[in-house]
């Protein structure tokens, strides 16, 4: 079994929230980074994004003016999957839909070298399903890091039943690399952070729909009861209405147990368009100041 290069270059698949978040921890990790994505508005976007987190950085002396300059040279944004070539690892960070990811794979993997490792920042998907869709499952992991992706620390490292050793502990090693902690997850339906994160946020909705309490009451009880930062409702309005109905559909889909059910009120929303934050609505309308229940 040979060993996995050392990872001095990464692409990074899909330019928004959590891909210009990787491109911005990697770059001030002294990493090259290529940023593809399909939109070059969603590139201008991405380096916009995290030239302003990085500044944020200056002005609270967590990184210095130099150290900033730096790590913005090294990020390199384009729309082609050339730009690939010479990358040690390539980390998928698109939508999480395994279609799309399933595609984004196929067009990937002629540009990739023979020794280059493919990462998805999947947060529920099977890696073993989607690495076998490559030329390379041995060299294929799961890498899910966590939103805001320059604060969080945490990056979930996911086998498939076909990573080899080098590739995981490659993956281990850039993690930490970048200022991360890895924790190990077994390949099964939404690893460990949405396996038991996700169940309570569809639960919240669930008492919402079922009024057994108010959009304000749900969260209050949580943030002053189980001293969560955030209320469950603002968390699945900050997480992604849409990303929480697919990572529930993935745990339903994958256990077949009736306990991982998507709330129908869930469905609705997604269904309506009210997504959260990003959307303007969700569990809130971001419209005002502050945010008000939309129920």
């Amino acid at each position: 079994m040979s060993a996995a290069p050392a990872i001095q270059k990464v692409g990074i698949i899909g330019a928004g929230l959590m891909g210009n978040g990787i491109a911005h921890v990697s770059a001030l990790a002294g990493l090259s980074v290529a940023l593809l994505d399909a939109q070059p508005a969603a590139l201008d976007r991405a380096v916009a994004t995290v030239a302003k987190n990085m500044e944020r950085q200056v002005s609270r002396s967590v990184i210095k003016a130099e150290e900033r300059d730096a790590a913005l040279a090294r990020i390199a944004t384009g729309t082609d999957y050339a730009a690939f070539a010479d990358c040690d690892m390539v980390i998928e960070a698109a939508t999480e839909n395994e279609a799309i990811k399933l595609k984004i794979f196929q067009t990937l993997v002629p540009h990739l070298r023979a020794d280059a490792l493919i990462a998805s920042n999947t947060s529920s998907i099977s890696i073993t399903r989607l690495a076998a869709a490559t030329d390379r499952p041995a060299k294929f992991v799961g890498m899910h890091f966590f939103n805001p992706v320059p604060m969080m620390k945490l990056v979930e490292v996911i086998r498939g039943i076909a990573t080899d050793d080098a590739t995981f502990e490659a993956t281990v090693a850039l993690a930490k690399r970048l200022g991360k902690i890895p924790a190990s997850a077994v390949d099964s339906p939404a690893f460990i952070v949405n396996r038991v994160l996700c169940p309570m946020l569809n639960e919240a909705i669930f008492a919402l729909f079922e009024g057994v309490g108010t959009v304000e009451s749900i969260d209050a009880g949580l943030k002053l009861g189980a001293n969560h930062p955030m209320g469950p409702l603002e968390l699945c309005d900050f997480v992604g209405l849409d990303t929480l109905l697919s990572v529930m559909k993935v745990l339903y889909e994958g256990f077949g147990d009736s306990k991982y059910r998507p709330c129908p009120l869930l469905v609705k929303y997604v269904e309506a368009g009210w997504y959260g934050r990003k959307s303007g609505r969700g569990f809130y309308d971001y419209s005002v100041n502050p945010p008000v229940p939309t129920r």
